[in-house]
């Protein structure tokens, strides 16, 4: 049974900084694109972050380039979102998710099969 499960959310001042991990097991998580997703009240889900299986190529929406940077520890089965320069229009629910790895397939391009519960961050202003 796969779980995936996101810790790291919390308050905090814009321009400040947090560090979002997302552990995962019941998956050969080498095999695995990592990605981050965020809604927020009223707003649709939308993509952050994702990463290869390696960690070799990453991809990020526009919004959050240059600010996010997703990492992962294949020995440790998690995946890292570190923020840096938070906007309060960055608040919102925080999920990470798991899909098998396609060679060729553009980061872009995964639907994603497994989701966590997500954890929320709030940037105040």
């Amino acid at each position: 049974q796969v779980q995936l499960v996101e810790s790291g959310g919390g308050l905090v001042q814009a321009g400040g900084s947090l560090r979002l991990s997302c552990a995962a097991s019941g998956l050969t998580f080498s095999s695995y694109v990592m990605g981050w997703f965020r809604q927020s009240p009223g707003k649709e889900r939308e993509f952050v972050a994702a990463i290869s299986w390696s960690g070799g190529r990453t991809s990020y929406a526009d919004s959050v380039k240059g600010r996010f940077t997703i990492s992962r520890d294949n020995a440790k089965n998690t995946v890292y979102l570190q923020m840096n320069s938070l906007k309060p229009e960055d608040t919102a629910v925080y999920y990470c998710a798991a899909d098998y790895r396609r060679v060729g397939k553009s980061l872009r391009e995964y639907k994603y099969d497994y989701w966590g519960r997500g954890t929320q961050v709030t940037v105040s202003s």
